[in-house]
């Protein structure tokens, strides 16, 4: 990958993680048309467009929160970029771990595909921290 793709490519990760933080769909970042297949635990939804978009993310974490772990590896139609969220909520602090897969067309995210542990509300990270010790947190 040249490093002209390799810097658009990073700003198109940054695009995305901005996205993740505060809920905007920039149009510089994502294709008018995205196409989003979104993987939870126990449910599939696909949907397309920004709005679209920005809807499902407003009605899954109507509080934005942070990212405190990330990770973006380019592929030859993208990248791939592991993360963990975690946000506040009238109950706690909540987390979840998620990757995702994105292509890039003309510049922009033209397709995400985004696959997510599912939301671990304050009791479930607790029982996880009490039952399992990872080697590398």
């Amino acid at each position: 990958m040249s490093a002209a793709n390799g810097s658009a490519i990073e700003s198109l990760a940054d695009g995305l993680r901005r996205f993740l933080l505060t809920g905007i769909a920039d149009e510089e970042v994502f294709a008018a048309d995205v196409f989003v297949d979104f993987t939870l635990p126990q449910w599939w939804v696909q949907l397309t467009g920004r709005d679209a978009l920005v809807n499902l993310r407003l009605r899954s974490h109507p509080a934005m929160g942070s990212v405190p772990s990330w990770r973006v590896d380019p592929t030859p139609s993208g990248f791939v970029a592991e993360f963990t969220e975690r946000w506040n909520a009238d109950d706690g602090d909540w987390y979840c771990r998620e990757m995702a897969r994105a292509d890039v067309t003309d510049g922009r995210i033209s397709a995400l595909s985004v696959y997510c542990t599912g939301d671990w509300d304050p009791a479930l990270q607790a029982k996880h921290r009490q039952a399992v010790t990872l080697l590398r947190p």
